[in-house]
C-alpha cells in the first residue's frame, strides 16, 4: 500500500488535494498532517472536522516551542524582510520538518502540499523535503489548478470546504505574525478596512511602559517576571496589540520575482526587535554594529527563503553568538500611538560613559578637548585637496 503525507489545513486547496492524490497520482492512502505553530484553536477544529468528513487519517503536531525558539534566534539577528518582521517564512521550515517526521514514521513514500506555483511556500516546504527520498508532490501547481476549478471540483465531489475558507481574505496566522492578503487587498490603491485586523486595536492616546530583560540577546523577562518563549510572545502580542503596535502594509518582492501586497500584524515581534536593537546600540561598538547589519541582512534573507539550516546561516550565527554575549540588560519600551519605542536601556556591558559624553565635563579621561583640534584639521583634508584640484581645472 502506497501512502502520502499531505500538509493539511482543511481549506479548499488541501481538501481537494486529498482525492486528487488518489485519483491523479495513484496513492492508496492519504495522511493529513497539521502542525501547530501558534494558530488559533478554531483552525485545528476546522481541520479535524474536515478530515473527519473526508475519512482522512489526521495527525496534529505541536511545534510551538521549536518555532518560538527560532523566532528568538530571529530577534538576535534583527530579522526583518523589506521592513517587516519575518513570521510566515520562519514557520514554514518548522512545519515542513514536522510533516516529514510524520511521513517517515508512517512509512509514506510521498509527501505533498497545496501551494500554488506563484508563492514562496512551495520553495520553503520543498527545500526541507527534498533532503529525503520521498516523492514530492504539488497537485495545485502541477495540475495548473485555479480557485474556480477547485470550487467546482469540490462541489462535484461534495467535499467539505466551508471550514477554512477564510472569508474574503487569505489569512495565515502563527505565534509570531498574522498575514492578510487577497481579494480587494490585491489592489495597492485600496485602503484596508479595520476589519482585516484581529491582533491590533486602533491606536489611542493611552500610553504604557514596560521593561524587557535580555540575556545573551534572548528576551527572558517582562517587568521582572520571567516567561518561557511561547508565553512571552503571547503576552506581548496581547499587550502591544492593545496599543495598535505592529501593523505593516507592504509591497513585497517574492522569491519568484512577483510583487504582491501584504498586510501583517506582529505586535510582539515589533516590540522585541525594537528593544533588542536598542540594547545592541548600548553595548556594541560602532564597528560591531555596522558589520552586524550586514550579517543580519544575510541571516534575514536566508530566513525569508526558508533556508535557516544552510551552512551560511551557521557561519553567520557564529558572529551573532559572539556579539550577543554582551547583549544582556534591560530596555524600557513605551507603547504610544501604535509604536513600541525604546525610551531607556541599561546594561553592565554598556560601551558608554555618561561622564565622558557629558557636555558638563572638560575632558574624556586623559584626553582633553584641545586634543581634538588636530583631528578636526585632518578631517576632510582629502576632500579639500581634491576640490582644490577640480576648481583649478575649471578656471
Amino acid at each position: 500500500m502506497t501512502r502520502v503525507a499531505l500538509a493539511f489545513s482543511g481549506g479548499l486547496d488541501t481538501t481537494v488535494c486529498v482525492p486528487l492524490l488518489e485519483e491523479e497520482y495513484g496513492y492508496d492512502e492519504v495522511i493529513g498532517v497539521t502542525v501547530d505553530v501558534g494558530q488559533p484553536a478554531e483552525e485545528f477544529d476546522e481541520a479535524e472536522e474536515t478530515a473527519e468528513a473526508l475519512d482522512l487519517e489526521h495527525h496534529i503536531v505541536d511545534a510551538t516551542d521549536e518555532f518560538a525558539d527560532l523566532c528568538f534566534e530571529g530577534v538576535r539577528a534583527n530579522a526583518t524582510y523589506q521592513g517587516y518582521p519575518l513570521g510566515t517564512a520562519l514557520a514554514r521550515p518548522v512545519i515542513a520538518a514536522a510533516i516529514l517526521e510524520v511521513a517517515n514514521e508512517q512509512d509514506c513514500t510521498g509527501i505533498a502540499h497545496g501551494c500554488t506555483g506563484k508563492g514562496n511556500d512551495q520553495l520553503r516546504f520543498e527545500a526541507v523535503w527534498r533532503d529525503s527520498d520521498l516523492e514530492v508532490i504539488a497537485p495545485v501547481r502541477e495540475l495548473g489548478l485555479t480557485r474556480e476549478w477547485e470550487q467546482e471540483y469540490a462541489d462535484e465531489k461534495n467535499l467539505p470546504v466551508e471550514g477554512g475558507s477564510g472569508g474574503d481574505w487569505s489569512i495565515d496566522t502563527n505565534l509570531w505574525s498574522r498575514s492578510v492578503e487577497g481579494d480587494k487587498l490585491e489592489d495597492p490603491n485600496y485602503v484596508p478596512p479595520t476589519e482585516i485586523y484581529n491582533w491590533t486595536d486602533e491606536p489611542s492616546g493611552e500610553t504604557e511602559e514596560i521593561e524587557i530583560r535580555f540575556e545573551n540577546g534572548y528576551p527572558v523577562a517582562i517587568d521582572g517576571e520571567e516567561y518561557d518563549p511561547v508565553a512571552l510572545i503571547e503576552y506581548l502580542n496581547e499587550l502591544a496589540g492593545s496599543y495598535g503596535v505592529g501593523r505593516t502594509d507592504s509591497m513585497e518582492d517574492r522569491m519568484l520575482g512577483l510583487k504582491v501586497r501584504e498586510n501583517y500584524e506582529h505586535p510582539a515581534a515589533t516590540t522585541l526587535l525594537n528593544a533588542h536593537e536598542a540594547l545592541e546600540g548600548l553595548v556594541l561598538t560602532q564597528e560591531e554594529r555596522e558589520f552586524k547589519q550586514l550579517i543580519d541582512q544575510r541571516w534575514s534573507k536566508k530566513g525569508y527563503e526558508g533556508l535557516v539550516d544552510a551552512p551560511l546561516v551557521s557561519a553567520l550565527e557564529g558572529f551573532i553568538d559572539e556579539t550577543q554575549t554582551r547583549v544582556t540588560g534591560t530596555v524600557t519600551i513605551r507603547f504610544e500611538g501604535g509604536q513600541a519605542r525604546a525610551v531607556a536601556r541599561d546594561s553592565e556591558y554598556a560601551a558608554y560613559s555618561a561622564e565622558h559624553a557629558s557636555f558638563d565635563t572638560e575632558s574624556v579621561g586623559k584626553i582633553s578637548q584641545e586634543d581634538a583640534t588636530g583631528v578636526a584639521k585632518y578631517h576632510g583634508f582629502q576632500r579639500r585637496l581634491a576640490n582644490s584640484v577640480i576648481d583649478a581645472e575649471d578656471e
